[in-house]
């Protein structure tokens, strides 16, 4: 037992300091990595001092660094502590107090700035979230309740359990069954011969019981809700009949609103309280509770309002229209008491009545305690269904208001026309200042004038008359001192011819348009006043600014045009001849006028009256060159034939300009006369060299006699004549063409180029003729350098926008609007591009831009018409038509030859129209 205690207490023992096990039978030993630590050298203490500077720590300081290594306890631990070393520590704990004490107020006020600046650049996180955590007060229950759980916030696809298992067969087709209808009859006979049906299996659901039982149900309802209501000795709240509707109506609404209006509540209780008096604070909260729906407490707030603010109408107003109609009639009893003096409550109270005999009752009351509201006299001369008791009160009317003009001018229109002037008297003398009144006055003289059965001369007097009025009373208004501006009387004229006095609105214009203008500034303010009021619709106005500034401008020929196209658009064709006949009183060497008299006499069928124009015309215009060619286009569209040549002949010896020697031999080319067009042309040619159009008339009619050579050579004289003519230079590439030489008309194109540079319709041809030949490619480069060169052409953007594919050509076109954003042929194509995209309105707008910009391109016309026929709407294409025909086109691509061509000779512009849409592609 002993020995086994030695051999335990030996092994309990520890081990020597060089005890290594197994050291004795042979064994090394061996070391891990845990033995001797990591292979990588850790970081040095410099680099740890660093890091945690840049953290802003402190770094680690050893205690005993300092100690001495000789002595275990400290540099003066062997010594020992007297009674004068405690002294001397109470000495410098004293001077330490007393040094700190000084420092200590500066050092804590360092200390607090540098902690609250600390702070504001690295505030904690409570005080972050400080202003939403006092939010957190007002959270009720009911929200804190509805907050959302947290959901998956890190934007990550949770994984699916992608597991299936196999659903059993029986599951399936059970569930296959359950919503299943039958629809056909059981063949399985049954023992008295009939066919067993799915309905008496119990298999289909009755929606018609279900439907019978759900109104059962709720007319039971509604019936136990009406007698217990009954019971309590009350009529009924509920009407059976209208319920649900009344439920539908019924908005409920939802926690936010609730809690605004809770909040509003809260302000509205504070304002009232805070300051009773204030009226539209009891208003604003009245009318919170009624959106709220308790109309109880809506009506029993307005009623405090009306005790603390009873001289407010406003809120006595309120209180009426939130009770009943008896109440209401009650509450207003009560204001009047207190606001006797507010129209409002008497008018309030006329509305509630029901009848027109409590109406007046009631309007009457209130002239007694206000006569002299007009609008009380208003209101009840409107009750009166009697002109003679309506005339009785508004004579009593304008006793106790003198100053109404509105009573006035009532009084006078129930008055007969004779009692009216002596009203109008009175009222003058009464209220001096008005021009109301005079203006009335005006239009009453107007009145009689056409009510009367007199004659033009007669009627022509009387009508003078409202101009004398009408002067008169400026002068008298000016005399008191009303001084009205010249727009203020230009819109009084506009209204008086708005509510039918063109009369009146004439004298005005006389009286009061040369008001306030420079006498050098007269023509082109009065050409102003007439087109603005033309723009707003006021034709009568335009024409009498206009009547009166050829009154003072007599020998203007272009005021006189002027009205004689307002008179165009907008009066008959009797006034129109009677204004161009002064006219051409007035201007008799003005040509356009005698012109457009001529030529209305032609279009309105009267040709013998236009012959007689134009020779009026020649006596006072001997050397007109438009007066002889439009003598001559008369002659000729009329099959005088013989005259027009006459007419001709005669002008070449009388004018003898080179116009009318062109015109000739145009003429002898329509009638076929070809040899004595040419004699013509070549007569011409020795007059006037540098006459281009000769050149080309010689050119076309060789070239229409297939003779080539000759009218190359006509060409070739006239480009040598009259290099700068750039249809000449067409021409005579067309004729190239025409001969099949594209080459030589590639190189005329090119030389015209460096004649006339910049010329868009010589880089046109010079595409046209490499499109022509085939060479689409060449014709795209030379599009790209046209386009270098005149980058504003109307004409090349057009053909540069169709050159491109049909993905690009909208690109194209945004390109070409920024470039030449008015041109009718860009806006024309980019119309054409909403029609190829089937935006109709669109395109439709776009047609409207185009023939709007410029008129006289009769392309455009035509393409309109040809989209307005494929997708316009009943009606649509007449109106281009008479849009065309009242714009007389004379340019295009298409246009000008089709119009000159000598098959369409004396065709009208709709027929050239026609033709031009046919031609179109």
């Amino acid at each position: 037992m002993a020995s086994n205690k030695n051999k335990l207490a030996f092994l309990s023992m520890p081990a020597p300091a060089s005890y290594v096990a197994g050291l004795g039978r042979g064994a090394s030993g061996f070391t891990t990595r845990s033995d001797i630590g990591p292979a990588r050298e850790g970081p040095s203490a410099e680099v740890i001092a660093e890091a945690q500077a840049r953290r802003g720590e402190e770094p680690d300081v050893d205690p005993d660094q300092f100690q001495d290594p000789d002595n275990e306890y400290g540099l003066f631990a062997g010594t020992t502590y007297e009674a004068d070393d405690e002294e001397a520590d109470k000495i410098y704990e004293q001077v330490d107090r007393k040094m700190d004490s000084r420092r200590r107020a500066r050092r804590e006020a360092r200390e607090e700035e540098e902690l609250a600046k600390h702070r504001a650049e690295r505030p904690k996180l409570q005080q972050q979230f400080a202003d939403l955590k006092r939010g957190l007060a007002v959270v009720t229950d009911s929200e804190w309740e509805n907050i959302p759980e947290v959901g998956n916030l890190t934007r990550r696809k949770r994984r699916r359990d992608e597991r299936s298992f196999v659903v059993p067969d029986s599951i399936v087709v059970g569930d296959r069954a359950k919503g299943e209808y039958e629809n056909s009859l059981d063949r399985r006979q049954q023992d008295h011969g009939g066919f067993e049906t799915p309905a008496d299996s119990g298999t289909l659901t009755n929606f018609v019981e279900i439907g019978q039982a759900r109104d059962k149900i709720l007319s039971l309802k509604l019936d136990q809700v009406s007698g217990t209501a009954s019971t309590s000795g009350s009529a009924s709240s509920i009407d059976p009949k209208g319920y649900l509707t009344s439920l539908d109506s019924q908005v409920i609404k939802t926690e936010a609103e609730i809690g605004d209006i809770k909040r509003a509540r809260m302000l509205f209780d504070s304002l009232i309280k805070s300051n009773p008096k204030h009226a539209p604070g009891w208003i604003a909260a009245a009318a919170l509770e009624e959106h709220a729906g308790r109309m109880v407490a809506a009506r029993k707030l307005i009623k405090q309002g009306c005790e603390q603010c009873p001289k407010s109408d406003d809120v006595w107003l309120e209180a009426a229209r939130l009770h009943q109609s008896d109440d209401a009639k009650v509450i207003l009893a009560n204001a009047v008491q207190h606001v006797g003096q507010s129209v409002k409550i008497w008018l309030a109270a006329a509305d509630l009545e029901h009848d027109t005999k409590g109406k007046k009752r009631v309007l009457r009351r209130a002239l007694e305690h206000i006569p002299n509201s007009v609008r009380l006299w208003k209101e009840t001369v409107n009750l009166e269904t009697s002109p003679a008791d309506a005339r009785i009160l508004l004579s009593r009317a304008v006793e106790v208001i003198p100053l109404s003009v509105e009573l006035w001018l009532a009084l006078a229109r129930l008055e007969t026309p004779e009692n009216a002037k002596g009203v109008l008297n009175k009222a003058r003398k009464a209220v001096p200042t008005s021009h109301e009144i005079w203006i009335a006055a005006g239009r009453l003289i107007e009145q009689e004038a056409y009510a009367a059965d007199l004659s033009e001369d007669k009627r022509g007097e009387e009508l003078e008359r409202v101009d004398k009025t009408l002067a008169a009373a400026v002068r008298a208004l000016r005399a008191h001192g009303v001084l009205l501006t010249r727009e203020q009387w230009l819109k009084e004229a506009e209204r008086c011819e708005a509510e039918g006095a063109p009369s009146t609105c004439e004298a005005i214009v006389s009286a009061t348009v040369a008001m306030d203008v420079e006498e050098e500034d007269r023509y082109t303010t009065w050409l102003g006043d007439a087109e603005a009021a033309e723009a707003r619709g006021r034709v009568g106005t335009a024409r009498a600014v206009l009547a009166y500034s050829l009154r003072v401008f007599p020998d203007r020929s272009g005021l006189w045009r002027r009205a004689a196209d307002l008179e165009k658009a907008h009066g008959t064709r009797e006034s129109l001849d009677k204004l161009l006949a002064r006219a051409v009183e007035c201007c008799p060497q003005a040509e356009v006028l005698w012109l457009m008299w001529a030529k209305e006499k032609w279009l309105g069928g009267d040709v013998p009256a236009a012959r007689e124009v134009l020779e009026h015309a020649f006596d006072k215009n001997s050397e007109s060159e438009q007066i002889w060619l439009a003598a001559v286009k008369l002659e000729a569209e009329n099959g005088e034939l013989e005259v027009a040549r006459k007419l001709l002949v005669r002008a070449r010896t009388v004018a003898d300009t080179e116009r009318i020697w062109m015109k000739s031999a145009v003429f002898e080319r329509q009638q076929g006369q070809t040899e004595l067009a040419l004699k013509t042309v070549s007569t011409a040619l020795l007059k006037y060299p540098k006459f281009a159009k000769l050149y080309i008339i010689q050119g076309q009619i060789y070239q229409a006699a297939q003779d080539y050579s000759t009218a190359r050579a006509a060409y070739a004289a006239g480009l040598k004549a009259v290099p700068k003519n750039v249809t000449l230079w067409v021409m005579a590439s067309r004729l190239e063409e025409a001969d099949g030489k594209s080459i030589r008309a590639r190189a005329l194109v090119e030389k015209a180029r460096l004649v006339n540079p910049k010329s868009d319709v010589l880089w046109a041809e010079a595409i046209g003729i490499e499109e022509r030949s085939g060479a689409a490619a060449q014709g795209k480069a030379l599009l790209a350098r046209a386009l270098q060169e005149c980058p504003t052409s109307g004409i090349l953007w057009s053909m540069a926008i169709w050159a491109e594919a049909r993905p690009q050509r909208k690109a194209r076109s945004v390109d070409a609007l920024k470039k030449c954003a008015d041109d009718p042929l860009v806006i024309c194509t980019v119309a054409r591009l909403f029609w190829a995209e089937r935006k109709i309105e669109k395109a439709r707008q776009w047609f409207d831009r185009a023939v709007s910009a410029n008129p006289d391109i009769g392309d455009a016309w035509g393409w309109w018409l040809k989209f307005e026929r494929q997708h316009g709407a009943a009606g649509g294409d007449k109106e281009v038509i008479t849009r065309c025909i009242g714009a007389e086109p004379h340019h295009g691509l298409t246009w000008g030859p089709i119009a000159k061509d000598d098959k369409n000779r004396g065709k009208s512009i709709n027929e050239i129209l026609e033709l031009v849409t046919a031609a179109l592609q």
